[in-house]
């Protein structure tokens, strides 16, 4: 075989595994994605059950429950247009309180509840996560936009 021959033998191999290693990835990647929604896109969205995603937003006033078996939390995420209860077992972060932002990760469940796998709660009194103050913007927006009934 001419060395140009065997060269292009192996740039034409080279090619055809790197297009049959992003066939490969792309679908493992595709499910392991999370997209983000605020309670309003998640009240608006058609999403499946058991699809994982991530839900952001404030942890509603007056919502946190902790169930006797003291491992189990339950508390609403709103992003005060919409809010969806939430269902967490773990330690919750120590930053974690009413009116904080917060993101969690997880799957919906078909009842309406979310299943929280983690939570992640800002980290000091002014930060709050980038997806959470552009949802509460937005929510914010709508609300003023709309007709006082």
């Amino acid at each position: 075989m001419k060395p140009k021959s065997q060269r292009l033998f192996l740039i034409g191999a080279a090619v055809a595994a790197l297009i049959i290693s992003a066939l490969l990835a792309m679908p493992a990647l595709r499910e392991g994605a999370a997209y983000f929604y605020a309670p309003a896109d998640l009240a608006a969205a058609d999403v499946e059950p058991g699809q994982p995603l991530r839900l952001g937003g404030l942890v509603e006033e007056g919502s946190v429950m902790r169930l006797p078996d003291g491992v189990t939390t339950t508390f609403r995420v709103t992003d005060r247009l919409e809010s969806v209860p939430v269902r967490y077992s773990g330690i919750v972060p120590d930053l974690f309180r009413e009116g904080q932002g917060v993101i969690a990760d997880g799957r919906l469940q078909a009842d309406g509840t979310f299943a929280a796998e983690t939570l992640l709660a800002k980290h000091d009194e002014n930060y709050m996560p980038p997806e959470v103050a552009e949802a509460v913007a937005r929510a914010e927006a709508e609300a003023k936009a709309r007709p006082a009934n």
